[in-house]
């Protein structure tokens, strides 16, 4: 496990150098997405009975923040390395794709609940929020991380330059991520648009970890959690057969 661990350490290592561009960035931009659209929408919606809009948001930025950070990292980290040619450092030693895929993965899962715990904590200050499931909250808040990273992986993996990154990012989880319910409740769309929600993967991360706090959701958490996980199973999979291949990676 020397390499797991030496690898891990180094990608840790990696973003918090840099945490104020890292962790304090997304927290400073969570911050006013909640207050602006907390301030425009309070008080004239109510997505759920008793739960003003300000509240129902919050969970939202948390996760929404959680799962983009968490993608940036495993994606910026090979990039990187693959461009300034240093992965070959990476390469030589006598490292498993299982040992990559778990230093890079763990990395990302510890950036983006470390930048949600960060915009949790920040955002409580406008409106207290009670946990009425915190084991929902946790579940889906590292298997979320866990997915980002690994799609992240995948994008690094596959991208050749910075151009093909932001392409992914922005043609892809942008859209995914927003689309997913962190600004509002799938049960208030049109019968086709809600349908359509529910073949984004996002939406159930998103709505699972809501879940924790308010007891409701549009869907049943446990369906959810099903949908997640088996998610993560597929692109893990996938990410794995990429590594132990070496597809764009060993030229």
């Amino acid at each position: 496990m020397m390499g797991f661990r030496t690898l891990f350490y180094k990608e840790i290592l990696r973003f918090w150098k840099v945490s104020f561009q890292t962790v304090l960035a997304p927290i400073v931009t969570a911050l006013l997405y909640l207050t602006i659209f907390g301030h425009a929408l309070r008080g004239r919606v109510e997505v759920f009975p008793g739960v003003e809009y300000t509240s129902f948001l919050i969970p939202g930025l948390v996760m929404m923040s959680v799962l983009q950070n968490a993608f940036a990292n495993s994606s910026s980290s090979l990039i990187q390395s693959k461009i300034t040619g240093n992965l070959v450092f990476v390469l030589l030693p006598p490292l498993t794709h299982w040992e990559m895929f778990g230093a890079y993965v763990l990395a990302s899962v510890v950036r983006g609940l470390v930048v949600g715990f960060g915009v949790f904590v920040v955002t409580i200050w406008f409106v207290p929020l009670s946990m009425t499931a915190p084991i929902y909250i946790i579940a889906f808040a590292v298997l979320g991380s866990a997915i980002l990273g690994t799609l992240g992986l995948i994008a690094g993996i596959w991208a050749d330059k910075f151009d093909q990154l932001a392409a992914f990012q922005n043609f892809l989880i942008m859209p995914l991520t927003f689309l997913s319910g962190v600004f509002y409740s799938t049960h208030t769309l049109p019968e086709i648009w809600r349908h359509a929600s529910r073949l984004n993967p996002f939406f159930y991360m998103i709505d699972g970890f809501r879940y924790g706090f308010f007891g409701v959701s549009d869907v049943a958490p446990l369906t959810s959690l099903a949908v997640v996980v088996a998610f993560f199973a597929a692109i893990a999979a996938l990410a794995m057969r990429m590594l132990a291949s070496g597809y764009k990676l060993r030229h």
